[in-house]
């Protein structure tokens, strides 16, 4: 009998084409194989960044007003099964362990890749704990994302940016195109960004989905930084009704931009709300006790010490906007780190100028920039404080040692640079 670690280490190496193979054929055929067809309301979220947040919101609020909701999210940060939760609490092993055996079983000599034995696993243990909705978070990009071969009754889009040029193009207008891919006729589509790129304009249109636009179709504005309004206005053809929900509680996610994550999920509630009803007293609930670790987190005591997962200049621009509404840091403190494939000039522009020191380590694995290239990296952005360690573990450490209780350490620069930290806490 194989544990979940013989499993995650066998799905690791055993895909022909390694771990991202963009494209629902195979997937499509196993999940036909298996009969899953989800019965439920299917809420899937893309976007370049916030998809996780709002999915951390939508599972909340659901949770808070008597729904059993499944969730699907990635990468995990410490362990596995935080990728697939039940009322928000990650399942169990043995849940996972038997899930991939019905895949195993049902795939014959379809080869799979780790994302899409994930996938399917989720919808599985899902459609057999009888969920009320399902939160489905999407892998990469959209349109060819295993997430894909599940119908969304709403389909969310919050954010279109350059990440994974590799899969999904180098310009906005190709990556606005893989994302609305999510979208289905006649359904609800949001989109967090307003202009959005036309391609996820026209393609909405083309296939008749009903595409909700913050500032045009949902806005949300600040009272006094205590608590905020959220306003719904869409189209008579929409066929969905005007909604108003004042004096909401800041949600517990920290930083600027989640006001507008949690917009995003307010609207997802509305589109569905003739399913899934919703009180005022499950989402302000819902608000205050959401969780999503990583995004601008703050950690308790001092001196100040905040885990950002961002890793791609979209990111970086919300953790800079959010680090200058802060209260003023004697000493600034980066605990840095990235991957080699992703876009670090455009981060270390954008950020260098809220650090006062670097403390750099590399990433313990092949995607990992070298200690080397990471110190030529800063050199060139004439970053000029920098110590170096061996993991970042120890750079966390040593900052920790350092910082006095009016100074602030930032983590931040991949999932893994705060999962190392994590670990240590």
């Amino acid at each position: 009998m194989k544990t979940l670690q013989d499993w995650l280490s066998h799905l690791e190496t055993s895909h022909s084409t390694g771990l991202i193979d963009m494209g629902l054929e195979r997937v499509g055929e196993v999940k036909t194989r298996m009969g899953l067809t989800p019965q439920c309301p299917v809420v899937v979220a893309a976007g370049t960044n916030g998809k996780g947040s709002v999915c951390a919101y939508l599972s909340q609020i659901y949770k808070q007003a008597g729904f059993k909701v499944g969730t699907l999210t990635s990468p995990h940060i410490l362990r596995f099964n935080e990728r697939i939760a039940v009322n928000a609490a990650p399942v169990d092993d043995e849940t996972i362990v038997a899930a991939f055996e019905r895949i195993e079983a049902a795939r014959g000599d379809i080869s799979l890749t780790y994302f899409e034995f994930n996938t399917l696993a989720a919808v599985d243990i899902f459609m057999r704990a009888e969920v009320d909705v399902m939160v489905l978070e999407v892998g990469l990009g959209g349109r060819l994302d295993a997430v894909n071969v599940f119908d969304a009754d709403c389909a969310v889009v919050t954010s279109v940016d350059l990440d994974h040029q590799a899969f999904l193009g180098d310009t906005v207008e190709q990556v606005g195109f893989e994302k609305a891919g999510v979208f289905r006729s006649g359904k609800p589509a949001i989109c967090g960004q307003n202009p959005p790129p036309e391609s996820l304009r026209q393609h909405a249109e083309k296939i008749g989905a009903h595409l909700l636009l913050v500032k045009e179709d949902f806005d949300f504005n600040t009272l006094e930084n205590v608590q905020w309004n959220y306003q719904f206005h869409p189209k008579v053809s929409d066929g969905l009704f005007p909604k108003r929900r004042n004096a909401l509680p800041f949600p517990a996610l920290r930083g600027a931009y989640q006001i507008g994550n949690a917009a995003i999920a307010l609207t997802v509630l509305e589109c569905l709300a003739d399913k899934l009803p919703i009180d005022i007293g499950a989402i302000k609930r819902g608000l205050l006790l959401v969780e999503n670790p990583g995004r601008f987190q703050v950690l308790p005591g001092r001196p100040l010490t905040i885990l950002d997962v961002g890793h791609n200049p979209h990111a970086a621009r919300a953790l800079r906007r959010s680090l200058i509404n802060l209260a003023f840091a004697q000493n600034r403190i980066a605990v840095f780190s990235m991957l080699a494939d992703k876009d670090i000039d455009g981060v270390l522009e954008l950020v260098k100028d809220q650090f006062d020191e670097w403390y750099i380590a590399p990433l313990n694995m092949s995607r990992g920039m070298t200690i080397d290239a990471l110190q030529d990296k800063l050199a060139q952005h004439d970053i000029d404080k920098i110590k170096v360690f061996d993991h970042v573990q120890s750079a966390y450490q040593a900052a920790l040692a350092k910082a006095s209780e009016n100074d602030r350490i930032v983590v931040f620069g991949s999932f893994h640079t705060v999962a190392d930290v994590m670990a240590t806490l």
